[in-house]
């Protein structure tokens, strides 16, 4: 029996008659409505003409996260008075819920995204609503192009609403083709915001790391909220490892201590939905930031914390990262306190510091590995997916780096077309390196065995676990636990994805058979990774390092000693001391991360491997090839064998090929500099005069001052002397200043005066022939000469027409003036250093006008004789 009154209760009902309006006219709909109003389960309902009297329309509601799904479908059924899975059920992976009656399905962003690839017309759909399309989960993303571009080139009848309580709402409308926007009112109960920051500073976040002192102070701001106010209390942490810390120092609350995410059994989550008698705690992820009503909320406690994904394209490690939430995320986590009552948010930062925060959270699609969404792009007939309507493009870089990982996996080909192959990959809803393990690994074991290590991969074991890949598999087919339940589901809807032709996939994947054209690699069929020695099926260690160097071939890393590796892809890895991992040759590394500021990645997950199976899960990174590169201040010349970074075996080249060994030298000279070639004096003047000219005059004079500059003209000067050397010995007995020469401007003349516009001295009226110093860095040519030798010269000297920089000095040669206007020197600076050094230099000529004076280089003394 319909539940009216609960429905008539829901604030959302006021904004109906627009939205249906909005979706005959236009086909689509933004929908903005504020927590607790009944966005989620009235909309839907009314669409499907479940209530309110309407046309009867099939639905489809995708939400990001599979808690979220179930939780919709049982509300939507409960509003009905009915069970799910007959007017409304629901799909996520591994389970269905739903019959031949059902009219409202309730699906997770994944599922729609692969009945998609299979059905593009969605055939049977009426309306599709995208649920939280704020959070900007990439799947999100590319469920709402597939359907734009459904809409406009297959069904225009297909009706589309994004639905959010806080959204870019003028950014969805012009994605959806200038679509209205439609704004319900919600039964909006006042929340007051407590700031509770740390006493003390914390450390930021850095990786997955949040310092312990942050986590007791949101510990601390619980127990507060506890004393002050009534009513349960809401926590939102970024993740399940800061749930269970802040679990542990909740003991002895007068509460019910419950952890809800992803991964919480089902019980703890349905106990989390269900009124209850007892004061409760929940510590939650962001789960609980949409979509849930958690009944008996009066407080949330928001560390102010949230993970988003992370990828380093040049290490090939991808992880989630602890940032700043934002402040849209803000706005949900507190509106969870004003869902049923008047409530409170303790926020566990500044009110100065909530100005600075983000405004929306970072879209997946910009920040995230993008090997899945370019597989889909590809399947769906744009690889580039330069035609499909996205609120963010995708980054140029991340698009690169994900095409050579589906090249790696034979997902596409090199102009990113799929085959079947590839189709086949991105129906089996996993990332394209495990679909890749799935697959070969299957035809290298068997079916069951490959998938129970591809759901380990799929979702990382807990850490009590261990690191060892091999022994997590044993502890979870042993296991109790609720994360053993869920990789038993994940196991049996792999085993069923790659079972044989006639087989049927689990609800939510779809019937995949299986070709006969998909075998596995020959490279791993001749090797025999993966078998016994004897043969027969290889045990758990082989075949569990078989399948994480299918999946991650440019991590399988080979042992440097003492617990740490260097895997293919040039990454340095090491293992915690009490690893039983420490003393194996060879590791394929499941899950690694970087700490922040260290060049080495930190092992999480490996299995042990030999060297064959290596060579067969990464052989497109085998190379045998001549190297010849500057090591170590010296030409080095090998012939390598290398898996990526790894080196495997390395003899000496005698004859190495003449240009490797130019270009090795060439290596050198830009690390260590020219200063290798041998630079004499006269060396050194030429190439000083040589850049004043070319910063003086232009023309042909060439560019000499940066080594740089020089090196990418080294055809030009260095030769033949350069592709006659063989180490660096030989580049020290080339003359750098003979070398020069070649640079001159010989072509057009200008060569031979090179004395005439930049000599390397000048004759002064004493008759000395003083040298110029064309180094300076002031650009002007110096000239250092005792003052005496001047007397007499009234202009500054001139050099391709920039006066000189005199450096007048003493009898002693010690610097006594500096100038470039000696006319006025003699009028004024000289009366001053006449005053001074006159009496310490009485033997030398100190007139009085020293215009009319003599000049001379020696004493009064010798100029009486």
């Amino acid at each position: 029996m319909i539940r009216q009154a609960a429905l008539d209760a829901l604030p959302v009902r006021e904004a109906l008659p627009a939205l249906v309006s909005a979706l005959d006219a236009h086909g689509t709909a933004v929908l903005c409505a504020p927590p607790g109003t009944g966005k989620t389960t009235l909309v839907p309902l009314v669409l499907a003409g479940l209530v309110g009297g309407g046309p009867r329309r099939r639905v489809v509601v995708a939400e990001p996260r599979r808690i979220a799904a179930r939780a919709a479908a049982r509300r939507m059924a409960w509003l009905l008075g009915e069970q799910p899975g007959a007017s409304v059920g629901f799909t996520v992976r591994g389970e269905r819920v739903a019959g031949p009656g059902t009219v409202v399905e309730v699906v997770t962003t994944g599922v729609l995204l692969q009945r998609l690839q299979r059905d593009q017309e969605l055939a049977g759909v009426d309306v599709v609503v995208l649920d939280e399309c704020h959070e900007r989960h990439l799947d999100a993303d590319t469920v709402a192009a597939f359907l734009l571009d459904v809409r406009e080139t297959l069904r225009p009848e297909l009706r589309l609403v994004a639905a959010s309580a806080t959204t870019d709402s003028a950014g969805w409308a012009r994605l959806l083709g200038g679509a209205p926007v439609v704004e319900a009112a919600g039964v909006s109960y006042p929340v007051e915001t407590v700031w509770a920051p740390p006493a003390r500073p914390v450390r930021p976040p850095h990786g997955m790391r949040v310092d312990p002192a942050q986590l007791a102070h949101v510990a601390s701001v619980v127990r507060r909220a506890l004393a002050e106010r009534s009513g349960d209390v809401l926590c939102f942490l970024p993740g399940v490892g800061e749930i269970a810390r802040v679990a542990g120092q909740l003991g002895g609350v007068d509460a019910e201590v419950l952890q809800v995410h992803g991964r919480a059994p089902a019980a703890v989550q349905d106990a989390a939905l269900t009124a209850s008698d007892h004061r409760r705690v929940i510590l939650a992820t962001a789960v609980a930031e949409s979509s849930l009503t958690v009944p008996g909320v009066r407080v949330v406690v928001d560390s102010g914390l949230a993970r988003e994904p992370r990828v380093d394209h040049a290490r090939g490690l991808g992880a989630l990262a602890t940032v700043r939430a934002s402040r849209a995320a803000g706005r949900q986590r507190a509106g969870r306190a004003g869902r049923e009552a008047p409530g409170v948010v303790y926020r566990c930062w500044t009110e100065a510091e909530d100005g600075r925060l983000p405004a929306f959270p970072a879209p997946e699609m910009r920040i995230a590995d993008l090997a899945q969404f370019a597989l889909q792009a590809a399947c769906w007939g744009d690889p580039d997916a330069s035609g499909l309507a996205l609120l963010d493009a995708p980054p140029a870089g991340a698009m690169a780096a994900a095409r050579e990982v589906l090249v790696a996996v034979g997902a596409v080909d090199a102009a990113g077309r799929p085959g079947p192959r590839g189709l086949r990959m991105a129906r089996l809803g996993l990332h394209p390196r495990l679909a890749r393990a799935l697959l070969d690994g299957s035809a290298a074991l068997d079916a069951r065995r490959a998938a129970e290590v591809v759901a380990l991969l799929g979702e990382e074991p807990p850490r009590e676990y261990g690191d060892d890949l091999a022994a997590a598999w044993r502890r979870a087919r042993a296991g109790g636990d609720a994360y053993a339940a869920r990789w038993r589901a994940e196991v049996r809807r792999l085993s069923r994805a790659v079972a044989p032709a006639g087989r049927t996939a689990e609800s939510g994947t779809g019937t995949v058979g299986r070709p006969s054209a998909d075998p596995a690699p020959p490279a791993i069929e001749e090797r025999g990774a993966g078998r016994s020695p004897g043969g027969g099926a290889a045990p758990d260690d082989l075949a569990a390092g078989l399948i994480a160097a299918l999946a991650f071939p440019e991590r399988v890393a080979k042992a440097r000693g003492e617990g740490a590796f260097l895997m293919a892809s040039g990454t340095g890895a090491g293992l915690g001391d009490g690893s039983p991992l420490r003393h194996a040759p060879w590791l394929a590394v499941a899950v690694a991360d970087r700490p922040p500021h260290s060049a080495s990645a930190r092992i999480r997950l490996a299995a042990v491997i030999d060297e064959d199976t290596a060579l067969a899960a990464a052989a497109h990174l085998r190379t045998d090839a001549e190297e010849v590169r500057w090591e170590d201040g010296d030409v080095v010349a090998r012939a390598a064998q290398r898996l990526g970074a790894v080196e495997l075996a390395v003899r000496p080249l005698r004859t190495p090929d003449p240009a490797l060994v130019r270009a090795a030298l060439l290596e050198g000279l830009r690390a260590e500099g020219l200063e290798l070639l041998r630079w004499s004096p006269e060396a050194r003047t030429l190439r000083a005069r040589l850049a004043f000219l070319h910063r003086t005059l232009g023309g042909g004079w060439p560019d000499v001052e940066a080594d740089g500059v020089l090196l990418e003209r080294a055809d030009d000067w260095l030769e033949p002397e350069l592709s006659r050397a063989r180490r660096r010995a030989d580049l020290a007995r080339i003359d750098a200043g003979q070398a020069l020469n070649r640079l001159l401007p010989w072509a057009t003349g200008e060569a031979a005066r090179l004395d005439e516009h930049a000599p390397e001295r000048l004759e002064v009226p004493s008759g000395s022939r003083i040298r110029l110093d064309y180094s300076a860095e002031h650009g002007q040519p110096v000239l250092a000469v005792k003052l005496q030798e001047l007397f007499g010269l009234a202009e500054t000297p001139r050099v391709a027409g920039v006066p000189v920089l005199v450096h007048l000095l003493s009898p002693a040669g010690r610097p006594a003036a500096v100038t470039a206007d000696l006319a006025s020197f003699w009028q004024g600076g000289y009366r001053a250093v006449r005053a001074e050094l006159r009496g310490r230099y009485p033997k030398h000529p100190w007139p009085e006008d020293p215009a009319t004076a003599e000049p001379t280089r020696h004493t009064n003394a010798r100029l009486r004789r």
